[in-house]
């Protein structure tokens, strides 16, 4: 990425992203922590996703939701509040976060550099490239730290963000296909 995000540019952003998804969940306006002095980065415009991961009964983490812009249109503090309400209430594949479950989730921001042309699939880099695929109407995402997470090898990770997109195998491939690539600062609670 061309810019760095300080440690206390992150706390302050994991803590607008818990004081947004709990002043929902309490029906109350959010009372968001003072910023960090000469925040520059707070300020850039920076696609970002928030992830949110949630512990069961027998201390196992698994996604509870999980929402991003591949664009920066706005100011990087703005996309993280915003998305992390969207990654709490709003991801189809789970209802709405409960107030009962507040206590068990931890939140990940991922902050994104611009995209990049990919013209070539085997220069994608395991744990250093996200990837984008567009193609046929269909388009599908996965950040960097994914293919790390689930062990997964360079055929493996591409072959996974046809499936992620609902392509047919081999669809990363095709050269009518839009592939991009970016990297993450990634933090989280």
């Amino acid at each position: 990425m061309e810019f760095i995000i300080t440690e206390k540019e992150k706390q302050y952003l994991l803590s607008c992203a818990r004081e947004t998804i709990t002043a929902r969940l309490e029906r109350r306006e959010p009372f968001y922590p003072q910023r960090p002095a000469d925040s520059l980065s707070l300020e850039k415009p920076c696609g970002a996703f928030v992830t949110i991961h949630i512990k069961d009964a027998r201390g196992n983490t698994q996604l509870r939701g999980c929402i991003g812009r591949m664009i920066g249109a706005e100011a990087l503090e703005k996309t993280v509040k915003i998305m992390a309400a969207e990654a709490a209430f709003g991801d189809p594949r789970f209802p709405p976060l409960s107030k009962n479950e507040l206590g068990s989730i931890s939140i990940e921001i991922s902050a994104l550099s611009p995209l990049e042309k990919c013209p070539d699939p085997r220069s994608v880099k395991v744990g250093v490239h996200g990837v984008y695929l567009i193609y046929r109407g269909h388009s599908g995402v996965l950040l960097p730290q994914v293919p790390v997470e689930q062990g997964w090898n360079q055929d493996e990770y591409l072959n996974y963000i046809n499936i992620k997109a609902g392509l047919p195998p081999g669809s990363w491939d095709d050269p009518k296909a839009e592939r991009y690539v970016f990297t993450a600062v990634v933090f989280g609670e």
